[in-house]
């Protein structure tokens, strides 16, 4: 393969702008660069404001009209940070977890009302520790937390069963609250769909 040609190639750093064959004008920083593939990593402003953020888009270069290089890096670009492998591997085990228990719960027949009941409960956090209630699944129908609290269908606060104390004191609130948003948001979209219709009505 011939050597990449001038304005062929990106280094790691670069500022470039580039427009797409839709006629979007895309401008960040070089991340990395593919010549084979043609693929360019751009990171750019984040598109929600925050300026901690940033948005890292892929762009196909055969996609794109033009290319012009705003500042280019001659110098060798900074090493990369290190990764935490070990914080990578459990937030995936984790998210390989979640998916399972909710493939499971499907399976199961669980109710929709079952199963967001469940992610609820799975993503509050413990009350003297700040990490998620990692301690929740599935038993038949049934979701089992902290091995102490059985929440039975229909999964309201009277469903809740297990030993007094501390922890289904606290899941009952949990559930509580999880219904009353559940409600407060079906209200929500209720008056929202009588004012569309009310609009729509008025400007015919």
């Amino acid at each position: 393969m011939a050597a990449p040609g001038p304005g062929e190639y990106f280094s790691v750093g670069s500022h470039v702008s580039c427009l797409t064959c839709l006629g979007q004008r895309l401008q960040g920083e070089v991340v990395a660069f593919d010549y084979p593939s043609k693929m360019l990593t751009l990171k750019c402003p984040s598109s929600s404001g925050k300026p901690n953020l940033s948005d890292v888009i892929l762009i196909n270069l055969a996609y794109v009209s033009d290319v012009d290089i705003i500042n280019d890096l001659t110098e060798t670009p900074p090493p990369l940070a290190s990764l935490n492998v070990s914080k990578l591997a459990s937030r995936a085990r984790s998210e390989k977890e979640d998916k399972l228990s909710q493939a499971y719960a499907i399976s199961a027949g669980v109710s929709v009302e079952g199963q967001q009941l469940f992610q609820t409960i799975h993503k509050t956090k413990e009350q003297k520790r700040a990490s998620p209630i990692k301690d929740c699944k599935w038993q038949e129908k049934n979701i089992i937390v902290m091995d102490d609290v059985v929440i039975s269908p229909p999964y309201q606060v009277e469903n809740c069963k297990g030993k007094e104390g501390s922890a289904l004191s606290h899941i009952r609130k949990i559930v509580e609250k999880h219904f009353r948003d559940v409600e407060s948001q079906k209200s929500m979209q209720r008056t929202q769909a009588q004012q569309t219709q009310k609009d729509s009505s008025l400007s015919s």
